[in-house]
């Protein structure tokens, strides 16, 4: 049984993530070429080396104590997946809140706990007077079915600071 629930700042640890798989083994990814979308090959593994866990922490907690929200799914009081939504609007009107991680461990993909957490984290964002969620997502194929059956689509307005970290992401948004 998968039980869901905010975390705290104080939570926010290297030992909730000791039992979470980031492991993605990706073939295909979606790719802007002329101006149109195209899936191209492009194998590689994401894993999160520890460095990168620690980024992750880091970028969690700021997360929190700016205001912004971070939920977990637990299986057994282990951590299976989280998302997170920060607090502050981004767009030219402030429309967007950004929906800055969204990770289900590996050994629980597909089993709903990324819809669960996604649901969750829209009704934070319109309980916080988002219009709309922005998306910096990743561009496997995999990933983008997961946004896109869930009503995604390209961004109409692209964030400059998200294009420029994750230059290959799909900037997405979803209307609340």
């Amino acid at each position: 049984m998968i039980g869901y629930k905010e975390i705290a700042q104080e939570e926010l640890n290297r030992e909730l993530f000791s039992d979470f798989r980031r492991r993605q083994v990706v073939t295909d990814c979606w790719r802007k070429i002329d101006g149109e979308w195209v899936v191209r090959s492009d194998p590689f593994v994401d894993e999160w080396s520890e460095e990168e866990y620690q980024e992750l922490l880091s970028c969690l907690k700021n997360t929190v104590r700016t205001g912004g929200i971070v939920y977990g799914a637990y299986e057994n009081e282990i951590l299976k997946g989280f998302v997170s939504v920060e607090a502050k609007p981004l767009g030219s009107k402030g429309q967007y809140l950004d929906l800055s991680s969204i990770h289900v461990s590996e050994d629980k993909r597909g089993s709903g706990i990324g819809g669960h957490l996604f649901s969750l984290a829209c009704d934070w964002a319109r309980e916080h007077g988002a219009k709309k969620l922005y998306i910096s997502a990743h561009s496997a194929v995999e990933t983008q079915a997961f946004y896109r059956s869930r009503g995604c689509v390209e961004a109409e307005e692209y964030n400059k600071e998200h294009c420029e970290r994750e230059p290959y992401d799909c900037q997405m948004e979803y209307l609340l």
